[in-house]
């Protein structure tokens, strides 16, 4: 006990105080990083959630005794990342979350003996809508999605019937192309009988009208979107087709390329009928003859005209017979004639012009010394380019096709870069990889400066050796020889002998009166020193006389 007190005393309350909040500082930082690195890392479970969704996640979590956290109001709910999968699952099995949408799991929820039709009708739109709401959300570009229908119903004894129309409402992702607007369209309009693309009008969530659903304007449109997609098809596909081809020899990224194509949006359907009057082919004939004669006598009384010639006598006339014939000859030819009908439909989209401009790199050649230098290409490659370029496009002349391909240095020298797909490496990080190690050298850095700025001063305090303390404020040599001035005091030599003191003589001349005053000022300020410096640090005094003592004895 005693060793232990004096330690105690010689450490100090000070030196004491310091090692304790060192051990603390440590124990504390250790086990802070200890915590960061056992607790499970948290990943977001889901985000965008309603308050409906959140509340219930959140009941759900609490049942199956996961932990979790709440970020953004409410709208974000963190769970372990390796428990994400699992729970995603097991949220699925209680229908979560719902997105504030109803699917047809509204009749599994409700009692269908002794609802009504209405009540039936309503829940059916009710669950078309959430589930059309749930497939469009599952699309890439789609946030959230919001479906309202419109299904009329065909009165009794009524011949007009209303279309049904559907209107949606879209949380996007930066801008939706023509196609992808056309898609939902016709998604929507294949889940509902009799429903048409063009009575499908889009909103998103911006206010901007994406689709009009207003019947034949939005068809038009949507004709106009399809051929201006298909131009931009024509020329991606002419464009992609020849920079491959061209960089497969010049190098990639020493060729660019840029196509413009005129389609011919008309639609027309022609019909040509001809006849060959050289080429008749006898088909059918018939021929008719028709002969008609008539043999008998006179009639008595009868009117001719001999009985009416003047001078004529009507008895007397002649009573023998009389006798009429008559023949006719019909012939019917019918003949065939070569006729040809020839029918040509011309549908929109043909490409009726190409414009293809191409701009190619020069070739760097290396010197003697490692530098290397531009070298334009000769005309002999660029008209072998230009050959292989109409042959790849299939260049019409009589269309009016052109290519141009000029030669120029690019601004930048491309780096030539290694065709095909790697494979990943052990190099190549994902955003979660890139996230931790972030907050490990974060965490790193922070240990580093505590160390060094904080715990590195305390510890060489309390360690610090007694001597450097002991040389300063007092000066043992000072000390020494001050106190070697008083009387009965034995100096001490500097290898720690005793020093003989010399005995003072007498003074041989008048002038010894001032010396010895000046050396009686000396020792008076040298002990008031020494007084003012025990006074400052008497521990440390009491140190230095016990040292003096000890090497007396």
């Amino acid at each position: 006990m005693e060793n232990i007190a004096g330690v105690f005393n010689r450490l100090g309350i000070a030196r004491i105080g310091a090692m304790i909040v060192v051990a603390i500082m440590l124990l504390g930082f250790f086990a802070l990083i200890t915590f960061r690195f056992s607790s499970p890392q948290m990943a977001p479970l889901y985000s965008g959630l309603t308050f409906d969704d959140s509340s219930a996640i959140v009941s759900e979590l609490q049942t199956l005794n996961i932990d979790y956290e709440i970020r953004s109001e409410g709208e974000t709910i963190l769970v372990s990342r390796d428990q994400i999968t699992q729970i995603r699952m097991d949220l699925a099995k209680s229908g979560l979350p719902t997105k504030g949408q109803v699917g047809y799991e509204i009749f599994d929820e409700q009692n269908t003996l002794g609802a009504t039709s209405f009540v039936q009708n309503i829940n059916q739109v009710r669950a078309l809508e959430g589930e059309l709401a749930r497939t469009i959300s599952s699309l890439a570009r789609i946030k959230t999605a919001r479906v309202h229908l419109v299904l009329p119903e065909r009165e009794l004894f009524r011949r007009e019937k209303k279309d049904p129309t559907a209107s949606i409402v879209l949380g996007v992702r930066g801008e939706l192309s023509a196609s992808e607007i056309r898609a939902i369209q016709h998604l929507v309009s294949s889940a509902i009988e009799g429903l048409s693309p063009a009575r499908v009008s889009i909103v998103d969530d911006a206010g901007r009208l994406l689709a009009s659903g207003a019947g034949n304007d939005n068809e038009i449109t949507a004709v106009s979107n399809q051929m201006e997609e298909r131009t931009q098809n024509i020329e991606n596909r002419i464009r992609s087709r020849v920079e491959k081809m061209l960089e497969d020899v010049l190098g990639v990224g020493r060729v660019r390329v840029q196509v413009s194509a005129e389609i011919d949006l008309n639609r027309s359907t022609t019909t040509l009928e001809s006849y060959d009057p050289e080429s008749q082919v006898v088909r059918s004939s018939q021929i008719r003859e028709l002969v008609n004669e008539a043999n008998g006598p006179a009639l008595q009384g009868a009117v001719t005209i001999a009985n009416e010639l003047p001078g004529a006598d009507n008895n007397g006339a002649n009573t023998s017979g009389t006798s009429e014939q008559s023949k006719t000859t019909e012939e019917v030819t019918n003949y065939e004639i070569s006729k040809t009908v020839q029918t040509e439909v011309k549908e929109a989209g043909s490409i009726k012009r190409l414009s293809v401009a191409i701009v190619v790199d020069g070739k760097y050649v290396q010197d003697g010394n490692g530098a290397s230098t531009y070298e334009a290409r000769t005309e002999e490659e660029l008209q072998q380019i230009s050959s292989l370029i109409r042959s790849a496009i299939g260049f019409v002349a009589e269309r009016g096709d052109s290519i141009e391909v000029i030669n120029m240095q690019f601004a930048e020298r491309p780096e030539l870069a290694q065709l095909g797909t790697a494979a990943p490496g052990m190099f190549d990080f994902t955003r979660d990889d890139l996230m931790n190690a972030a907050e490990m050298i974060v965490t790193l850095l922070i240990s580093i400066a505590l160390l060094f700025f904080v715990m590195r001063p305390l510890v060489k305090r309390v360690l610090e050796p007694e001597e450097e303390l002991l040389s300063s404020p007092i000066n043992p040599n000072m000390a020494q020889g001050t106190a070697g001035n008083l009387p009965g005091v034995q100096q001490i030599a500097p290898d720690g002998t005793p020093m003989q003191s010399q005995e003072q003589k007498p003074p041989q001349s008048p002038a010894w009166m001032g010396q010895a005053k000046q050396m009686g000022e000396q020792q008076a300020k040298a002990l008031t020193d020494v007084g003012t410096v025990i006074e400052e640090s008497p521990k440390q005094a009491a140190m230095i006389v016990r040292n003096w003592l000890g090497e007396a004895a």
